[in-house]
């Protein structure tokens, strides 16, 4: 398997969507600021592989990073309303432990979870509703700057800033994925925003396994499922990271049922919605969008 890949916030929505598809494929690190259920261990992992730290805890990533090929960096308080001082402490922070000890440990490159909320401004009242529909051909390719909706969205802004400066200042390669929205077995549900942004739980683990085996310097890249109606460009990603969804929001109905008897995802049919709205996160577990 190579040397092994950290994984923060693994707890988490995210963390779990990676595990459950890639999780034999790697040599797994995990870390979390809570215990981890026995459940949410991929097959092999003993509890030696897990630490239970808070992720602004530079000695205790910098142990969980030691020997590791790769950071893949969730954790994070999640929340869009989430107030200045837990994004501050949970992501900002954290996000630049995290970097640092990369830097220190020798680790070869960091996949930053980024989210929606990092650009969410660009989403005018001129261009809504015709933004998430398969006619509008307006599309955010990576290449803009951030204009965040909320301060949780900042904080991912601020990771990407800081992801540059440590490629820029200590050559450690650095991708950063801004995360559209994240369901389980179907897209979101009678939410068109949700449709466009879909990325399944297949795709999401191909997505950070793509992130774990290419080669790139800095880049910024979108994390949706290939839906037909999008307004992030996934062009650059299939480019720089070899990617290759293979869901599509359009399968489904605006109701999350299929539209034909082939189920998504792995998933099946009236599979639990584990959308952004599900169920409360706690802090510095995972960046769900």
């Amino acid at each position: 398997m190579g040397r092994p890949v950290l994984l923060t916030g693994a707890g988490g929505r995210v963390g779990q969507a990676i595990l459950r598809d890639i999780g034999p494929k790697h040599d797994w690190r995990l870390l979390d600021r809570e215990p981890l259920p026995a459940s949410n261990l991929p097959e092999g992992i003993d509890k030696s592989d897990v630490y239970v730290a808070d992720v602004t805890n530079i000695d205790a990533v910098r142990n969980a990073a030691a020997d590791c090929a790769a950071i893949i960096h969730l954790a994070g308080d999640p929340r869009p309303n989430a107030p200045w001082e837990s994004v501050l402490h949970n992501n900002i922070d954290g996000t630049r432990t995290v970097l640092q000890a990369a830097v220190d440990v020798g680790v070869e490159k960091v996949a930053f979870a980024s989210s929606n909320h990092a650009v969410g401004y660009y989403e005018t009242d001129e261009r809504k509703p015709d933004l998430y529909r398969t006619h509008d051909e307006y599309r955010l390719d990576g290449t803009e700057l951030p204009r965040p909706s909320n301060l949780y969205g900042v904080s991912k802004a601020a990771g990407e800033s800081l992801g540059r400066f440590y490629h820029d200042e200590h050559d450690l390669a650095v991708v950063c994925v801004r995360i559209g929205n994240l369901t389980k077995g179907h897209p979101p549900r009678n939410y068109e925003r949700g449709q466009a942004m879909w990325l399944s739980y297949r795709d999401c683990a191909h997505l950070f396994d793509c992130c774990i085996s290419a080669d790139y310097g800095y880049e910024i890249v979108y994390g949706i499922s290939d839906n037909d109606r999008k307004y992030y460009s996934i062009e650059n990603t299939r480019r720089v990271l070899g990617y290759d969804p293979q869901d599509n929001s359009a399968a489904f109905h605006l109701d999350g049922t299929p539209k034909n008897d082939e189920v998504a995802d792995g998933g099946r049919v009236g599979d639990t919605d584990e959308s952004e709205s599900a169920k409360p996160a706690p802090k510095n577990v995972d960046a769900d969008d």
